[in-house]
Protein backbone atom coordinates (compact mmCIF):
# COMPACT_ATOMS: atom_id res chain seq x y z
CA UNK A 1 0.00 0.00 0.00
CA UNK A 2 1.03 3.26 -0.84
CA UNK A 3 1.26 5.96 1.68
CA UNK A 4 1.60 9.82 2.02
CA UNK A 5 2.46 11.96 5.18
CA UNK A 6 1.67 16.12 4.67
CA UNK A 7 3.51 17.84 7.67
CA UNK A 8 3.10 20.92 9.05
CA UNK A 9 0.67 22.47 7.29
CA UNK A 10 -2.21 24.78 7.97
CA UNK A 11 -5.23 22.62 7.33
CA UNK A 12 -8.25 23.96 6.26
CA UNK A 13 -11.66 21.97 6.39
CA UNK A 14 -14.66 24.10 5.79
CA UNK A 15 -16.74 20.98 5.74
CA UNK A 16 -15.55 19.44 9.29
CA UNK A 17 -15.23 23.15 10.32
CA UNK A 18 -11.60 22.12 10.77
CA UNK A 19 -9.10 24.94 10.84
CA UNK A 20 -5.51 24.20 12.34
CA UNK A 21 -1.47 23.46 11.67
CA UNK A 22 -1.83 19.61 11.57
CA UNK A 23 -0.23 16.76 9.74
CA UNK A 24 -2.16 14.93 7.62
CA UNK A 25 -1.76 11.18 6.70
CA UNK A 26 -3.27 9.48 3.37
CA UNK A 27 -3.13 5.41 2.82
CA UNK A 28 -4.05 3.86 -0.61
CA UNK A 29 -5.93 6.43 -1.66
CA UNK A 30 -7.79 7.71 1.69
CA UNK A 31 -7.70 9.81 4.58
CA UNK A 32 -6.10 7.91 7.38
CA UNK A 33 -5.77 10.71 10.08
CA UNK A 34 -5.74 14.48 10.28
CA UNK A 35 -3.88 15.97 13.55
CA UNK A 36 -1.44 14.70 16.24
CA UNK A 37 -2.46 11.09 15.77
CA UNK A 38 -1.18 11.74 11.79
CA UNK A 39 2.10 11.87 12.84
CA UNK A 40 2.19 8.73 14.52
CA UNK A 41 0.72 6.51 11.07
CA UNK A 42 3.56 6.53 9.14
CA UNK A 43 5.76 3.92 8.41
CA UNK A 44 9.55 3.58 7.14
CA UNK A 45 8.10 3.08 3.39
CA UNK A 46 5.70 6.81 3.93
CA UNK A 47 6.27 9.54 1.14
CA UNK A 48 6.62 12.86 3.29
CA UNK A 49 5.77 16.26 2.53
CA UNK A 50 7.22 19.44 3.90
CA UNK A 51 3.92 21.87 3.92
CA UNK A 52 5.01 24.68 6.81
CA UNK A 53 4.29 27.63 5.59
CA UNK A 54 1.53 26.38 2.81
CA UNK A 55 -2.28 25.70 3.36
CA UNK A 56 -3.85 22.26 2.90
CA UNK A 57 -7.22 22.00 2.34
CA UNK A 58 -9.56 19.26 -0.01
CA UNK A 59 -9.01 19.04 -3.55
CA UNK A 60 -10.48 22.09 -5.34
CA UNK A 61 -13.35 20.98 -7.81
CA UNK A 62 -14.59 23.27 -10.83
CA UNK A 63 -18.04 22.29 -11.73
CA UNK A 64 -18.24 23.92 -15.37
CA UNK A 65 -15.13 23.16 -17.62
CA UNK A 66 -15.48 22.13 -21.62
CA UNK A 67 -13.57 19.78 -22.15
CA UNK A 68 -14.01 19.64 -26.00
CA UNK A 69 -13.43 15.43 -26.39
CA UNK A 70 -15.18 13.85 -28.53
CA UNK A 71 -14.72 15.89 -31.69
CA UNK A 72 -12.86 19.34 -30.72
CA UNK A 73 -9.54 17.90 -29.66
CA UNK A 74 -7.74 20.37 -31.99
CA UNK A 75 -9.15 22.86 -28.91
CA UNK A 76 -8.73 20.54 -25.52
CA UNK A 77 -8.56 17.20 -25.04
CA UNK A 78 -9.85 15.05 -21.85
CA UNK A 79 -5.86 14.70 -21.30
CA UNK A 80 -4.70 18.37 -21.62
CA UNK A 81 -7.22 19.64 -19.43
CA UNK A 82 -6.95 17.01 -16.74
CA UNK A 83 -3.20 18.40 -17.09
CA UNK A 84 -4.51 22.07 -16.67
CA UNK A 85 -6.80 21.41 -13.63
CA UNK A 86 -3.95 19.92 -11.75
CA UNK A 87 -1.70 22.67 -12.40
CA UNK A 88 -4.40 25.46 -11.16
CA UNK A 89 -4.93 23.09 -7.63
CA UNK A 90 -7.89 21.18 -8.81
CA UNK A 91 -8.53 17.81 -8.43
CA UNK A 92 -11.99 17.23 -9.60
CA UNK A 93 -13.94 18.73 -12.70
CA UNK A 94 -17.29 18.18 -14.60
CA UNK A 95 -16.74 18.47 -18.36
CA UNK A 96 -19.49 19.82 -20.31
CA UNK A 97 -21.67 18.03 -22.99
CA UNK A 98 -21.43 20.54 -25.84
CA UNK A 99 -18.88 18.23 -27.66
CA UNK A 100 -19.06 16.55 -31.28
CA UNK A 101 -21.48 14.37 -30.79
CA UNK A 102 -23.34 15.69 -27.80
CA UNK A 103 -22.98 13.58 -24.69
CA UNK A 104 -26.89 13.51 -24.64
CA UNK A 105 -26.98 9.75 -25.05
CA UNK A 106 -25.46 6.91 -22.65
CA UNK A 107 -22.75 5.90 -25.20
CA UNK A 108 -21.27 9.30 -25.33
CA UNK A 109 -21.15 9.08 -21.37
CA UNK A 110 -19.46 5.90 -21.60
CA UNK A 111 -16.97 6.55 -24.02
CA UNK A 112 -15.97 10.25 -22.44
CA UNK A 113 -15.91 8.38 -19.14
CA UNK A 114 -13.41 5.33 -20.08
CA UNK A 115 -10.95 7.75 -22.24
CA UNK A 116 -11.17 10.11 -18.50
CA UNK A 117 -10.06 7.15 -16.52
CA UNK A 118 -6.99 6.90 -19.15
CA UNK A 119 -5.47 10.01 -17.55
CA UNK A 120 -4.81 9.95 -13.70
CA UNK A 121 -4.07 13.84 -13.22
CA UNK A 122 -7.31 14.90 -12.47
CA UNK A 123 -11.27 13.16 -11.60
CA UNK A 124 -13.37 14.07 -14.52
CA UNK A 125 -17.14 14.05 -14.18
CA UNK A 126 -19.46 14.41 -17.11
CA UNK A 127 -22.59 16.04 -17.47
CA UNK A 128 -25.34 15.19 -19.90
CA UNK A 129 -27.28 17.06 -21.89
CA UNK A 130 -30.94 18.27 -21.16
CA UNK A 131 -32.20 18.17 -24.84
CA UNK A 132 -30.84 15.92 -28.03
CA UNK A 133 -28.11 17.52 -29.43
CA UNK A 134 -28.20 20.56 -27.28
CA UNK A 135 -31.11 21.68 -29.86
CA UNK A 136 -33.52 22.53 -26.99
CA UNK A 137 -36.51 20.53 -28.87
CA UNK A 138 -36.60 17.10 -27.43
CA UNK A 139 -35.66 15.91 -24.36
CA UNK A 140 -32.59 13.49 -24.06
CA UNK A 141 -32.67 10.28 -22.09
CA UNK A 142 -32.09 11.66 -18.87
CA UNK A 143 -32.83 8.27 -16.70
CA UNK A 144 -30.39 6.45 -19.34
CA UNK A 145 -27.84 9.43 -18.70
CA UNK A 146 -28.62 9.11 -15.40
CA UNK A 147 -27.98 5.33 -15.05
CA UNK A 148 -24.53 5.62 -16.99
CA UNK A 149 -23.06 7.99 -14.81
CA UNK A 150 -23.74 11.63 -15.36
CA UNK A 151 -23.74 13.51 -11.78
CA UNK A 152 -26.36 16.78 -13.68
CA UNK A 153 -27.69 17.73 -16.79
CA UNK A 154 -27.10 21.21 -19.10
CA UNK A 155 -27.33 22.30 -22.42
CA UNK A 156 -24.74 24.71 -21.63
CA UNK A 157 -23.66 26.84 -24.44
CA UNK A 158 -27.07 26.95 -25.15
CA UNK A 159 -30.34 27.88 -23.19
CA UNK A 160 -33.73 26.04 -23.60
CA UNK A 161 -36.04 28.56 -24.33
CA UNK A 162 -38.76 26.61 -24.58
CA UNK A 163 -40.47 26.79 -20.78
CA UNK A 164 -42.58 24.08 -21.13
CA UNK A 165 -40.04 21.56 -22.24
CA UNK A 166 -37.71 23.37 -19.37
CA UNK A 167 -40.20 22.20 -16.92
CA UNK A 168 -40.41 18.91 -17.97
CA UNK A 169 -36.83 18.52 -17.76
CA UNK A 170 -36.79 19.83 -14.54
CA UNK A 171 -39.19 17.28 -13.18
CA UNK A 172 -37.51 14.03 -14.73
CA UNK A 173 -34.10 15.70 -13.26
CA UNK A 174 -36.05 15.62 -9.69
CA UNK A 175 -37.12 11.95 -10.33
CA UNK A 176 -33.43 10.83 -11.18
CA UNK A 177 -32.01 13.35 -8.23
CA UNK A 178 -29.90 15.47 -11.07
CA UNK A 179 -29.15 19.35 -10.40
CA UNK A 180 -30.26 21.19 -13.65
CA UNK A 181 -27.54 23.77 -14.33
CA UNK A 182 -28.69 26.30 -17.31
CA UNK A 183 -26.89 29.10 -18.86
CA UNK A 184 -29.51 31.73 -18.84
CA UNK A 185 -29.74 33.63 -21.94
CA UNK A 186 -32.82 34.73 -23.87
CA UNK A 187 -32.42 34.52 -27.40
CA UNK A 188 -35.06 36.79 -28.14
CA UNK A 189 -33.76 39.56 -25.85
CA UNK A 190 -29.51 38.83 -26.28
CA UNK A 191 -30.27 38.14 -30.49
CA UNK A 192 -26.40 39.01 -32.16
CA UNK A 193 -25.32 40.72 -29.39
CA UNK A 194 -21.43 40.77 -28.61
CA UNK A 195 -20.62 42.15 -25.30
CA UNK A 196 -22.49 44.05 -22.52
CA UNK A 197 -25.27 46.64 -23.79
CA UNK A 198 -24.40 49.92 -22.06
CA UNK A 199 -21.63 53.04 -22.67
CA UNK A 200 -19.05 50.55 -23.74
CA UNK A 201 -21.22 48.84 -26.60
CA UNK A 202 -22.42 52.06 -27.82
CA UNK A 203 -18.87 53.94 -28.05
CA UNK A 204 -17.42 50.81 -29.62
CA UNK A 205 -20.50 49.94 -32.41
CA UNK A 206 -20.95 46.47 -30.95
CA UNK A 207 -23.91 45.08 -30.70
CA UNK A 208 -25.18 44.72 -27.22
CA UNK A 209 -26.03 41.40 -25.18
CA UNK A 210 -28.76 43.35 -22.12
CA UNK A 211 -28.18 41.95 -19.30
CA UNK A 212 -32.25 41.29 -18.98
CA UNK A 213 -30.84 38.72 -21.65
CA UNK A 214 -29.97 36.77 -18.26
CA UNK A 215 -31.97 38.26 -15.77
CA UNK A 216 -35.25 36.68 -17.40
CA UNK A 217 -33.83 33.54 -17.82
CA UNK A 218 -33.13 33.29 -13.81
CA UNK A 219 -36.24 34.17 -12.98
CA UNK A 220 -37.82 31.80 -15.53
CA UNK A 221 -35.26 29.08 -13.37
CA UNK A 222 -36.62 30.64 -10.03
CA UNK A 223 -40.39 29.61 -10.88
CA UNK A 224 -39.21 26.07 -12.22
CA UNK A 225 -37.28 25.15 -8.55
CA UNK A 226 -40.67 26.57 -7.06
CA UNK A 227 -43.01 24.77 -9.41
CA UNK A 228 -41.06 21.28 -9.56
CA UNK A 229 -38.71 21.00 -6.42
CA UNK A 230 -35.81 20.61 -8.52
CA UNK A 231 -32.48 21.76 -7.91
CA UNK A 232 -31.51 24.19 -10.59
CA UNK A 233 -28.32 25.74 -11.04
CA UNK A 234 -28.01 29.37 -12.57
CA UNK A 235 -24.27 29.04 -14.45
CA UNK A 236 -21.75 31.76 -14.68
CA UNK A 237 -24.25 34.32 -12.72
CA UNK A 238 -22.78 37.97 -14.09
CA UNK A 239 -25.50 40.28 -13.85
CA UNK A 240 -27.04 42.63 -10.09
CA UNK A 241 -30.48 42.01 -11.48
CA UNK A 242 -29.36 38.38 -11.48
CA UNK A 243 -27.89 38.23 -7.98
CA UNK A 244 -30.80 40.01 -6.30
CA UNK A 245 -33.31 37.43 -7.73
CA UNK A 246 -31.04 34.36 -6.66
CA UNK A 247 -30.74 36.13 -2.97
CA UNK A 248 -34.25 36.79 -2.81
CA UNK A 249 -35.65 33.09 -3.86
CA UNK A 250 -32.54 31.71 -1.49
CA UNK A 251 -34.52 33.56 1.53
CA UNK A 252 -37.89 32.05 0.78
CA UNK A 253 -35.76 28.90 0.99
CA UNK A 254 -36.41 27.43 -2.77
CA UNK A 255 -33.78 24.81 -4.45
CA UNK A 256 -31.99 27.53 -6.50
CA UNK A 257 -28.26 28.05 -6.68
CA UNK A 258 -25.88 30.08 -8.44
CA UNK A 259 -22.02 30.12 -9.47
CA UNK A 260 -19.50 32.76 -10.44
CA UNK A 261 -16.68 33.02 -12.48
CA UNK A 262 -13.38 35.28 -11.72
CA UNK A 263 -13.36 36.94 -15.08
CA UNK A 264 -17.18 38.37 -14.09
CA UNK A 265 -15.95 39.26 -10.71
CA UNK A 266 -12.54 40.91 -11.71
CA UNK A 267 -12.83 42.64 -14.93
CA UNK A 268 -15.38 44.86 -16.67
CA UNK A 269 -16.51 45.66 -20.27
CA UNK A 270 -14.50 48.38 -20.59
CA UNK A 271 -11.43 46.07 -20.76
CA UNK A 272 -12.88 45.26 -24.65
CA UNK A 273 -12.04 48.88 -24.82
CA UNK A 274 -8.08 48.85 -24.00
CA UNK A 275 -6.01 49.01 -21.33
CA UNK A 276 -5.97 52.84 -21.11
CA UNK A 277 -10.02 52.84 -20.51
CA UNK A 278 -10.40 50.02 -18.66
CA UNK A 279 -7.74 50.99 -16.11
CA UNK A 280 -8.68 54.86 -16.10
CA UNK A 281 -12.57 53.98 -15.65
CA UNK A 282 -12.77 50.30 -13.49
CA UNK A 283 -9.37 49.41 -13.09
CA UNK A 284 -9.47 51.20 -9.93
CA UNK A 285 -10.50 49.51 -7.26
CA UNK A 286 -7.99 46.36 -8.41
CA UNK A 287 -5.15 47.68 -7.43
CA UNK A 288 -5.11 47.41 -3.65
CA UNK A 289 -6.06 43.88 -3.99
CA UNK A 290 -3.32 43.20 -6.90
CA UNK A 291 -0.73 45.17 -5.34
CA UNK A 292 0.34 47.36 -9.34
CA UNK A 293 1.60 50.64 -9.16
CA UNK A 294 -0.70 53.33 -10.76
CA UNK A 295 1.57 53.70 -13.66
CA UNK A 296 -0.32 53.28 -16.16
CA UNK A 297 2.57 51.94 -18.27
CA UNK A 298 3.23 48.97 -15.90
CA UNK A 299 0.12 47.90 -16.38
CA UNK A 300 -0.72 44.48 -18.69
CA UNK A 301 -1.48 46.39 -22.06
CA UNK A 302 -4.04 45.74 -23.89
CA UNK A 303 -5.28 46.46 -27.47
CA UNK A 304 -9.28 47.60 -28.03
CA UNK A 305 -11.53 45.16 -29.13
CA UNK A 306 -9.53 42.05 -28.01
CA UNK A 307 -10.95 38.66 -28.66
CA UNK A 308 -10.18 37.46 -25.37
CA UNK A 309 -12.48 39.52 -23.50
CA UNK A 310 -15.35 38.17 -25.56
CA UNK A 311 -17.67 35.62 -23.37
CA UNK A 312 -20.92 34.53 -22.66
CA UNK A 313 -22.37 36.12 -20.35
CA UNK A 314 -20.25 39.22 -21.18
CA UNK A 315 -17.88 41.04 -19.22
CA UNK A 316 -20.23 43.51 -17.35
CA UNK A 317 -20.31 47.16 -15.87
CA UNK A 318 -18.51 48.31 -12.82
CA UNK A 319 -21.75 48.15 -10.79
CA UNK A 320 -22.34 44.34 -12.14
CA UNK A 321 -19.07 43.60 -10.93
CA UNK A 322 -19.82 44.93 -7.60
CA UNK A 323 -23.02 42.78 -7.10
CA UNK A 324 -21.50 39.36 -8.17
CA UNK A 325 -18.77 40.08 -5.65
CA UNK A 326 -21.36 41.39 -3.06
CA UNK A 327 -23.50 37.77 -3.92
CA UNK A 328 -20.24 35.85 -3.83
CA UNK A 329 -19.63 36.99 -0.04
CA UNK A 330 -23.06 36.84 1.39
CA UNK A 331 -23.64 33.46 0.15
CA UNK A 332 -26.17 34.12 -2.54
CA UNK A 333 -23.63 32.39 -4.84
CA UNK A 334 -22.21 29.92 -3.22
CA UNK A 335 -19.95 28.21 -5.72
CA UNK A 336 -16.52 29.66 -7.94
CA UNK A 337 -15.75 27.71 -11.12
CA UNK A 338 -14.45 28.86 -14.43
CA UNK A 339 -16.36 28.01 -17.33
CA UNK A 340 -12.96 27.03 -18.65
CA UNK A 341 -13.47 27.59 -22.32
CA UNK A 342 -10.53 26.82 -25.03
CA UNK A 343 -10.37 27.75 -28.38
CA UNK A 344 -7.73 27.47 -31.34
CA UNK A 345 -5.41 30.76 -31.28
CA UNK A 346 -7.24 30.92 -35.16
CA UNK A 347 -10.52 31.14 -33.96
CA UNK A 348 -9.79 33.99 -31.66
CA UNK A 349 -7.48 35.85 -34.19
CA UNK A 350 -10.40 37.09 -36.31
CA UNK A 351 -12.56 40.78 -35.73
CA UNK A 352 -14.52 41.00 -32.36
CA UNK A 353 -18.05 39.88 -33.73
CA UNK A 354 -17.11 36.75 -35.50
CA UNK A 355 -14.53 35.75 -32.80
CA UNK A 356 -16.04 32.43 -30.43
CA UNK A 357 -17.10 33.04 -26.78
CA UNK A 358 -15.02 31.73 -24.26
CA UNK A 359 -11.74 31.75 -22.36
CA UNK A 360 -9.40 29.44 -20.42
CA UNK A 361 -9.25 29.59 -16.66
CA UNK A 362 -8.25 26.40 -14.76
CA UNK A 363 -5.12 27.25 -14.51
CA UNK A 364 -5.31 31.17 -13.23
CA UNK A 365 -8.69 31.08 -11.04
CA UNK A 366 -7.83 30.32 -7.85
CA UNK A 367 -5.02 32.87 -8.01
CA UNK A 368 -7.81 35.48 -8.91
CA UNK A 369 -9.91 33.99 -6.37
CA UNK A 370 -7.36 34.78 -3.58
CA UNK A 371 -6.81 38.17 -4.82
CA UNK A 372 -10.15 39.54 -5.30
CA UNK A 373 -11.67 37.80 -2.48
CA UNK A 374 -9.07 36.84 0.61
CA UNK A 375 -6.59 39.66 0.08
CA UNK A 376 -9.06 41.96 -0.79
CA UNK A 377 -10.04 41.25 2.51
CA UNK A 378 -13.76 40.35 1.27
CA UNK A 379 -13.80 36.47 2.57
CA UNK A 380 -11.63 34.12 5.12
CA UNK A 381 -9.81 31.44 3.51
CA UNK A 382 -11.95 29.09 4.81
CA UNK A 383 -15.01 30.88 3.25
CA UNK A 384 -13.69 30.89 0.05
CA UNK A 385 -12.47 27.17 0.08
CA UNK A 386 -15.96 26.10 0.91
CA UNK A 387 -17.18 27.81 -2.59
CA UNK A 388 -14.53 25.53 -3.95
CA UNK A 389 -14.98 21.80 -2.34
CA UNK A 390 -17.71 21.02 -0.07
CA UNK A 391 -20.47 23.09 -2.32
CA UNK A 392 -19.83 21.87 -5.40
CA UNK A 393 -19.51 18.15 -3.98
CA UNK A 394 -22.96 18.80 -1.74
CA UNK A 395 -24.50 20.19 -5.54
CA UNK A 396 -23.25 17.49 -7.14
CA UNK A 397 -23.51 14.62 -4.66
CA UNK A 398 -19.86 13.84 -4.70
CA UNK A 399 -18.20 11.99 -1.67
CA UNK A 400 -15.19 14.66 -2.33
CA UNK A 401 -14.62 18.26 -0.78
CA UNK A 402 -13.52 17.00 2.37
CA UNK A 403 -10.42 15.45 4.34
CA UNK A 404 -12.77 13.17 6.92
CA UNK A 405 -11.52 10.03 7.68
CA UNK A 406 -12.10 7.48 5.51
CA UNK A 407 -12.58 9.86 2.53
CA UNK A 408 -10.83 9.94 -1.20
CA UNK A 409 -7.12 11.59 -0.77
CA UNK A 410 -8.00 14.79 -2.94
CA UNK A 411 -5.75 17.35 -1.61
CA UNK A 412 -4.54 20.64 -2.73
CA UNK A 413 -1.81 22.68 -1.09
CA UNK A 414 -1.34 25.85 -2.16
CA UNK A 415 0.81 29.07 -0.82
CA UNK A 416 -1.59 32.14 -0.33
CA UNK A 417 0.89 34.68 -0.81
CA UNK A 418 3.26 33.56 -3.18
CA UNK A 419 3.68 35.99 -6.32
CA UNK A 420 3.75 35.20 -9.88
CA UNK A 421 3.30 36.40 -12.87
CA UNK A 422 1.10 34.41 -15.54
CA UNK A 423 2.88 33.85 -18.76
CA UNK A 424 1.88 32.09 -22.24
CA UNK A 425 5.04 29.71 -22.22
CA UNK A 426 3.40 27.92 -18.73
CA UNK A 427 0.10 26.36 -20.05
CA UNK A 428 -0.75 22.93 -19.55
CA UNK A 429 -3.56 23.35 -21.85
CA UNK A 430 -3.63 22.76 -25.28
CA UNK A 431 -5.67 26.54 -25.56
CA UNK A 432 -4.12 30.07 -24.74
CA UNK A 433 -7.15 32.22 -25.33
CA UNK A 434 -6.62 34.02 -22.05
CA UNK A 435 -6.91 37.56 -21.12
CA UNK A 436 -4.72 37.54 -17.58
CA UNK A 437 -1.01 36.51 -19.43
CA UNK A 438 1.16 39.06 -17.89
CA UNK A 439 -0.78 39.99 -14.83
CA UNK A 440 1.24 40.08 -11.29
CA UNK A 441 -0.74 37.51 -9.03
CA UNK A 442 -0.69 36.69 -5.36
CA UNK A 443 -1.40 33.16 -3.93
CA UNK A 444 -0.73 29.78 -6.43
CA UNK A 445 -1.65 26.34 -5.94
CA UNK A 446 1.57 24.50 -4.94
CA UNK A 447 0.69 20.41 -5.14
CA UNK A 448 -1.94 18.41 -6.09
CA UNK A 449 -3.26 15.36 -4.83
CA UNK A 450 -5.67 12.79 -6.50
CA UNK A 451 -6.26 9.58 -4.62
CA UNK A 452 -3.21 9.62 -2.32
CA UNK A 453 -1.06 10.58 -5.73
CA UNK A 454 1.04 13.38 -6.75
CA UNK A 455 -0.35 14.76 -10.24
CA UNK A 456 1.56 17.87 -10.12
CA UNK A 457 5.12 16.81 -11.62
CA UNK A 458 6.82 20.38 -11.56
CA UNK A 459 7.03 21.13 -8.15
CA UNK A 460 7.37 17.79 -6.99
CA UNK A 461 11.33 18.57 -5.85
CA UNK A 462 10.21 21.78 -3.96
CA UNK A 463 8.15 20.20 -1.29
CA UNK A 464 9.89 16.81 -0.77
CA UNK A 465 11.50 16.18 2.57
Amino acid sequence: MSSLLIKGGRVIDPANRFDAVADVFIRDGKIVAVGAEAGTEPGSGAETLDAQGLVVCPGLIDLHVHLREPGQTAKETIASGAAAAAKGGFTSVLCMPNTAPTIDNAGTVALVSARARRQQLANVFVAGAITKGLAGEELAPIGSLQRAGVLAITDDGHCVQNNELMRRACEYARMFDLPVLDHCQDYALVTTGVMHEGEWSTRLGLQGWPAAGEEVIVARNILLAEVTGARVHCQHVSTAGSVALLREAKRRGLPISGEACPHHYTLTDAAIAGSESFWARDGRSLFSAFGWPETPAELPAWPSYDTHFKMNPPLRSARDREAVLEGIVDGTIEILCSDHAPHCDFEKEVEFDSAPFGITGLEVEFSLALMQLYHAGRLGLAELIAKYTVAPARLLGLSKGTLAVGADADVTLFDPDRAWVWQRSETASQAQNNPFYGWRLRGRPVATIVAGRRTDVEQKAELAV
